[in-house]
């Protein structure tokens, strides 16, 4: 099977689901059109174990290591050829919440890399952790072999021109941003296609808008990238506090293998 449209992708922060959640969540995904699910958020929890098993027996190739208890992670779930990539051991802090696979693609190889930054408040502690995981995760973008590269997920930063501007947010996540456009050459797609809109995948009580997940390609990819948009819906359906984010490049008869529905079976019609 092909996708005459190019690779597709998706990336939502499933925000460690209830199995109940979890439920509807997969139904959300499986009615998807996107070949690669980059899920972040994941936990060592029922609700994350189900998603995992559920597109693991549909036949979807599932990269991920699950974290330590308490701690989050990211998954990658393809139904394209996967083969796990070794980002996350060169990451080395808090390697769960990396998951990264190289895609044969007919154009050469792909590396797809999903990230979920830890988040933090005022205090020292968080501050620190999550300078030290960004720093890890530049070092380990800098030392990789070079090959095009798709990095998406939830990265808990803000483009240092976003609007509204947050000034709580500190010089080492806006250089964070910088470092991705700047020193590892990744284009950010959704800026690309919308160079002024105002789209937001997390919005706060108050109304307060984020552009917290985001996702950014190699300078190569640049003129094959032909859509990138928030989806809303699993927000407003309280499917998760994030929108999800869907990005497709223009890779010719990329091949997509035959996977079965990951809800499984339909339940017979009983009725008399």
């Amino acid at each position: 099977m092909t996708n005459p449209s190019g690779l597709s992708l998706l990336t939502f922060n499933i925000g460690n689901p209830s199995l109940e959640r979890a439920r509807h969540q997969l139904a959300w995904l499986a009615d998807r059109p996107e070949q690669v699910l980059v899920l972040t958020g994941t936990k060592l929890s029922d609700g994350c174990r189900l998603l995992a098993d559920a597109f693991g027996a549909a036949g979807y190739r599932v990269i991920h290591t699950w974290p330590e208890p308490g701690e989050y992670g990211a998954m990658i779930a393809s139904r394209v050829e996967a083969v796990p990539d070794a980002f996350p051991d060169r990451v080395g802090y808090l390697p769960a919440r990396a998951a990264a696979v190289v895609l044969p693609t007919p154009t050469g190889p792909l590396r797809l890399i999903g990230l979920y930054t830890p988040s933090r408040d005022a205090s020292p502690v968080k501050t620190e952790r999550k300078q030290k995981w960004l720093a890890a995760c530049d070092t380990a973008l800098a030392g990789g072999q070079q090959l095009a590269t798709v990095l998406l997920g939830d990265l808990n930063i803000l483009e240092p021109d976003h609007r509204p501007h947050y000034p709580f947010f500190a010089p080492f996540e806006y250089d964070f941003y910088r470092a991705l456009v700047g020193e590892h050459h990744l284009v950010d797609a959704f800026r690309l296609l919308h160079p002024t809109a105002d789209a937001y995948s997390w919005v706060g009580r108050t109304g307060d808008g984020y552009r917290y997940d985001h996702a950014l390609c190699s300078a190569s990819l640049r003129s094959r990238i032909t859509d990138c948009h928030y989806v809303d819906e699993p927000r407003t359906i309280r499917l998760s506090d994030h929108s999800a984010l869907t990005l497709t490049l223009a890779v010719p008869a990329f091949p997509v293998h035959e996977v079965t529905d990951p809800r499984g079976p339909a339940e017979p019609d009983t009725r008399f």
